[in-house]
């Protein structure tokens, strides 16, 4: 019937503007002749010869194995770490974090692009806060640094953050390593900001950079004990135009509080900076800093011992990581996991019974 009407109203309609065509019906909803082209998989021998080689495909693949949750690619990640290792340590490791609104991205592409002029080859291990809710990222630092994006002796790489501490963890540790086994001298790790991922990204870097604003408020509200202490370099951004003037007294302020403060084991003075990121003045200083610093710790020995120390502190924590891991993915702990969580939220049992009775399970089968 309907076949009818329709064959009757194209008739009536043929001469008219109004008609229209018969369309096709049943179309398929995606492309029948697309065909998905898998990547190929690449053995440890290929992936090794393709970092040791430069090829930054193969670095973003072997950093992506790195990141993987997935047992199998855990297992070939660490043999090409460990095949990479002999060939790492030769870079100038370092962190760089700041108070929300400091500019970090910003200072990193025009540090970095100097640093690139200079001789050097340049990655970014950019750390990306996960959402609490979502537990995605945006990942946007490429688009923050075009300039150094488009550099081929550049190589970023955004990372999230998944919840760990502060977003830096054990997995930017081994990136690095491929980084520096592909040829890349000076490494920056950018963290979320102030907080504590301090801790764990100084943890890992050879000198740590804390960027502050003036004219923010009072300056030294910005000053917190734990954070300064940790600071080899601080750097006061967006010294320019009518900037300017609080950037200097702020310099000031934040130099003479550092020198109440006693030595590091370093032995080193932090010293303090101002810098326009935008205007391209005061980096040369910074950089002149980072220089002096690397020289003056490679002097007095705390270069190698600080690294040395940073290896076993890194070997502890993976065995933290890897224990835990174990406890919570054993079958018999997840069945009883969700009777202890009940038995809490309703008030029938403390959290520490709770949790001495889950660990007394997961140690009596070892």
């Amino acid at each position: 019937m309907t076949d009818h009407y329709e064959k009757q109203h194209r008739a009536e309609h043929a001469d008219s503007a109004l008609d229209v065509m018969a369309g096709v019906s049943n179309q398929p909803v995606t492309n029948p002749y697309f065909v998905r082209k898998r990547r190929p998989t690449l053995s440890t021998d290929q992936y090794v010869d393709g970092i040791l080689g430069g090829d930054v495909t193969v670095l973003s693949q072997a950093i992506t194995l790195v990141e993987s949750n997935n047992p199998a690619h855990y297992a070939q990640a660490q043999e090409i770490i460990e095949r990479c290792l002999p060939y790492a340590g030769k870079s100038i490791r370092i962190g760089i974090t700041g108070v929300p609104g400091a500019g970090k991205s910003t200072f990193i592409e025009a540090v970095g692009g100097m640093v690139v002029d200079k001789g050097h080859k340049l990655a970014v291990l950019a750390i990306d806060p996960s959402s609490e809710r979502s537990k995605g990222s945006i990942l946007g630092d490429k688009t923050r640094m075009v300039s150094l994006s488009a550099n081929s002796k550049v190589f970023i790489r955004p990372s999230p953050s998944a919840g760990s501490l502060g977003g830096v963890a054990r997995k930017s540790r081994e990136t690095m390593i491929l980084c520096e086994a592909a040829g890349f001298d000076v490494i920056f790790i950018e963290t979320v900001g102030v907080g504590q991922s301090e801790t764990a990204v100084h943890s890992m870097v050879d000198i740590f950079m804390l960027l502050q604003i003036a004219g923010a408020g009072d300056e030294l509200q910005g000053i917190k004990r734990g954070i300064m202490e940790m600071a080899d370099l601080m750097v006061i951004t967006k010294a320019e135009g009518e900037n300017l003037h609080r950037a200097e007294l702020a310099r000031r302020q934040f130099a003479n509080a550092l020198m109440l403060f006693p030595l590091s084991e370093s032995e080193w003075r932090p010293q303090v900076f101002c810098c326009s990121s935008v205007q391209k003045t005061g980096l040369e200083e910074v950089w002149t800093g980072v220089e002096e610093f690397i020289m003056y710790v490679k002097r007095n020995g705390f270069f190698h011992r600080n690294r040395h120390n940073q290896n076993r502190y890194w070997m502890r924590e993976t065995i933290n990581e890897t224990l835990r891991n174990s406890f919570f993915q054993d079958p018999e702990i997840e069945r009883e996991m969700a009777e202890c969580e009940q038995l809490v939220k309703e008030d029938k049992m403390s959290s520490f019974v709770a949790a001495k009775r889950l660990l007394d399970i997961y140690f009596a089968k070892k």
